[in-house]
This record gives C-alpha cells, sequence and structure tokens, in this order.
C-alpha cells in the first residue's frame, strides 16, 4: 500500500512565510511539516511515497531527496504552475500509486492519528470507494463539512449539532478518481458529495489531536505545543 501526501498549494493564508519557502516546508517543534508525516509513515511500515508538488516544488525535492534518509522510497507528481487542486493533484499520480488503495494525507495539517490503520481500512472498503477521517470542527471552521450515521459518512446540513470536519487524510480506492482525465484541476469536495451520495464513502471519527496549519498564527501555536512536548 501506498501513502501519498499532497503538498502542491500554493499557501496564500500563510504569506508571507510561504513567499520564499513551500507550506510543507515550514517548520513546527523543530521538523518541516511534511517531515513529521514522512517519519511517522516510516514508523507505520510505509515504504513508497508519492509527494506531489507545483509551487516552489524543487525546494521540496532537494529538502526530501529519493526519501533514503527516512526509509522510504518517494516519487515525486509534478504538476503545472496553479497546481490541479486536490483531486485533480490524486488523479495525475495514478501513475505512480498503482491499482491498489492508498492512504492521502495533506501536507498542510499535523495528526496524531494512527498511520498503519490505514491498511485495515483498505482491506474493510468492500464496495466503497473512499474512507474518511473526522475531527472535531477547529473555530475556524465551525460548520463542519460531514456527519457520522454508523460508518456511513453523511453531508452536514444546516450546522448540524453533529457535523464533523474532514482531517485531511483518508483512503481511496483508485476508481474514485477514474473519471478525471489527467491534468484538470478539480477540488476534491465535490466528488466527496457525489460519492457521500451514493453511499460510497465511510469514515471515522479521530479523537486525537489535529491542526489545519492554515496561518501564521496556527503554525506558531503549534510550534510552542510540539516545543514543551519535545
Amino acid at each position: 500500500m501506498k501513502a501519498m501526501i499532497l503538498a502542491a498549494g500554493r499557501g496564500e493564508r500563510l504569506r508571507p512565510l510561504t513567499d520564499s519557502t513551500p507550506k510543507p516546508l515550514l517548520h513546527a517543534g523543530g521538523k518541516a511539516l511534511i517531515v513529521w508525516h514522512l517519519e511517522r509513515l516510516a514508523a507505520a511500515g510505509w515504504r513508497e511515497v508519492v509527494i506531489n508538488h507545483a509551487y516552489l516544488g524543487e525546494q521540496i525535492e532537494a529538502a526530501l531527496g529519493n526519501g533514503d534518509s527516512f526509509g522510504l522510497r518517494i516519487a515525486y507528481s509534478r504538476e503545472p504552475p496553479g497546481a490541479l487542486e486536490t483531486a485533480g493533484g490524486i488523479a495525475a499520480a495514478l501513475p505512480l500509486l498503482g491499482e491498489h488503495p492508498f492512504l492521502t494525507v495533506n501536507g498542510d495539517i499535523w495528526c496524531d492519528w494512527d498511520f498503519s490503520r490505514a491498511r485495515d481500512v483498505a482491506q474493510l472498503l468492500d464496495e466503497r470507494l473512499a474512507h474518511l477521517v473526522l475531527v472535531s470542527n477547529p473555530p475556524h471552521h465551525p460548520g463542519g463539512d460531514f456527519r457520522l450515521a454508523g460508518k456511513n459518512v453523511q453531508l452536514a446540513v444546516g450546522g448540524s449539532s453533529d457535523a464533523l470536519t474532514y482531517a485531511g487524510i483518508g483512503v481511496f480506492r483508485p476508481e474514485f478518481f477514474a473519471g478525471i482525465a489527467r491534468g484538470t484541476a478539480m477540488k476534491l469536495r465535490p466528488l466527496l458529495d457525489t460519492g457521500i451520495g451514493l453511499g460510497m464513502i465511510s469514515g471515522e471519527r479521530h479523537a486525537g489531536r489535529w491542526v489545519d496549519v492554515g496561518t501564521p498564527e496556527r503554525l506558531a501555536a503549534l510550534d510552542r505545543e510540539l516545543a514543551r512536548a519535545a
């Protein structure tokens, strides 16, 4: 099973920090955000990782190389300027990801979800095409996105009290992205909404630590938290 780290975004909300540094290489707790992911993936038994990039992508490749220093093999999916959005980026990387279910992780989050669980999830997908990790709504996204009905993900409508937020971590079958022509820019949300309507998406709630590192203030807060825990 392979993992993909989504690292192609421009990081507009993190400017000016991202004017000269791609957001996955911003540091918290003494490490680049993407390095936290790579180390945890390696510790959970992963060996093959795909990373997509666009903005300042050469810096990502220079910093991480082929993955040897992490005990991994890293392949890069290079996107055009402006990137392809989440679904488009995953679709473009499918030749590198292969024919089996794969894990995806947003490069600009910090989360202690157990990556080894992805293998169990992949075996239990059955007829479903995707499995999402959901978390409690953060202050900057109080309305949430989805809700859980057992293991089924449903849309959260009208500020539902049990609404949850997508953590940016999911397990997907390649077929979920098969309808996207390679090189097409497309967001993930429309695909998720369609899949939910067809009953093709399962999910779980993660009660541990999760941070959407979307602003300099949240990055600084995470840095202080990780430094205290070191």
